[in-house]
């Protein structure tokens, strides 16, 4: 027999107001006659709505997983089995993405019929940390459902002490705005680490993620550890005439609004003849006028990356953005991404040595100093690392000229 739907009130308010609620879709599941998982959904509304009544979780960890892998499964048990039985265990799996986060729907449909069977049929495209996310399955169930997702051609994405699952914005694939192929960049890299994700050993989680341009659709900057940016080095491209059809377009007064005055360091002008002025010396790479004027403007033809480390959110101490360690880099050639592969390896086995238990990157960096952080990682000092733009810093100048010395060297060293 049918379990019975459970009251939930509380839950009710949250499909109440203007945007769409992830209640509906629970309800949606729960309701499912038929299927396997409607009692198992219908058990877990229950909980959830005990728990805003409570205002407390009643969830707790455990160990589970699936032959072969250290990681993965993230093992959920419920406190409250006596009251809701059904949804006693609600295990998740942590699936890798394929970067770009690009699939056909006959794949997505084969990953919700082996979902409906083996799980509660609720999944995530894509959590916070870019797996895909089955949630709500039980003990028995966990390596059914790994053995056919796997049959499909996934992995197991990351979780724990280790290199997370990495994520990568779509890039030329569909971008014309990307300044390098972040898709050959994510699979670079984590085909490389695939040691590292399933067998946790690090003192905490490293995240690596990819970002075609400064818009940065990947949240790199915030979340990874390891941030790889498009960038360029030459002058920004310019269509003019397609800069005056947008003046037409929008007027001037609008165009000096939304393009002009929204130029963080005011590297823009408009000519009297409409056309537009850019000091590319003063231009960030924010990528706001681009995305105004898509026609009119685009990302230089010197194109390459830009490495950011230490992005998190808060741990031991509080929100970071990566800093800038490698301000640009050309990413073209094969030698070009093992250069890459070999700074990422650098940056992993320094992070394994010298952090302490539950710290990331940033708070790592923070510890010692960014000094020690580079030359542990074998990188030169460069004026172009920067932690955030546009600060006017006040800085020792004794040792001046031997410094300045050595960086006329590098350079000289560099183009030769």
């Amino acid at each position: 027999m049918s379990k019975k739907m459970p009251e939930t009130p509380l839950l009710d308010q949250l499909e109440s107001g203007p945007w769409p609620s992830f209640v509906t879709g629970l309800k949606r599941l729960a309701t499912d006659e038929g299927k396997p998982y409607a009692d198992y959904m219908k058990s877990l509304l229950g909980q959830l709505e005990l728990s805003y009544e409570t205002r407390k979780g009643y969830w707790k960890g455990g160990t589970v997983g699936v032959f072969g892998y250290g990681a993965g499964v993230i093992p959920r048990f419920s406190e409250v089995a006596d009251k809701h039985p059904e949804s006693s265990e609600f295990h998740t799996l942590r699936i890798m993405p394929a970067p770009g986060f690009f699939y056909d729907t006959k794949t997505l449909r084969d990953l919700c019929d082996i979902w409906s069977e083996h799980g509660s049929g609720l999944i995530a495209l894509h959590g916070q940390s870019g797996d895909i996310m089955m949630q709500g399955c039980r003990t028995e169930q966990v390596q059914q459902a790994w053995d056919k997702i796997n049959e499909l051609g996934f992995d197991m994405g990351g979780a724990g002490a280790g290199v997370r699952t990495a994520a990568s914005c779509i890039g030329p694939a569909r971008c014309e705005q990307s300044c390098y192929d972040t898709l050959k960049a994510h699979r670079t890299i984590i085909n490389d680490f695939t040691d590292d994700i399933h067998r946790p050993s690090l003192p905490y989680k490293m995240k690596f993620k990819f970002s075609g341009c400064a818009n940065d659709c990947a949240n790199a900057t915030q979340r990874a550890d390891v941030a790889i940016i498009g960038t360029w080095r030459d002058d920004m491209q310019v269509n003019q005439d397609e800069v005056k059809a947008k003046v037409a377009q929008l007027g001037r007064k609008e165009f000096i609004n939304q393009v002009i005055r929204m130029c963080p360091s005011q590297a823009l002008a408009l000519n009297d003849d409409d056309t537009l002025d850019i000091d590319n010396k003063s231009c960030v790479r924010c990528m706001h006028c681009i995305n105004v004027c898509t026609k009119a403007l685009k990302p230089g033809k010197d194109r390459g990356i830009a490495i950011l480390v230490g992005g998190k959110r808060t741990l031991k101490i509080g929100d970071l953005m990566g800093s800038v360690l490698v301000p640009f880099m050309k990413l073209e050639t094969d030698e070009d991404y093992e250069r890459l592969l070999e700074m990422a390896h650098n940056m992993l086995d320094f992070f394994a040595e010298n952090a302490l238990e539950h710290e990331r990157t940033g708070e790592m960096i923070e510890r010692i100093g960014v000094v020690n952080y580079l030359e542990g990682i074998g990188l030169e000092l460069d004026v172009n690392m920067i932690a955030q733009p546009r600060t006017n810093s006040y800085v020792r100048t004794d040792g001046w000229d031997e410094e300045a010395r050595k960086w006329n060297e590098r350079k000289t060293n560099a183009a030769e």
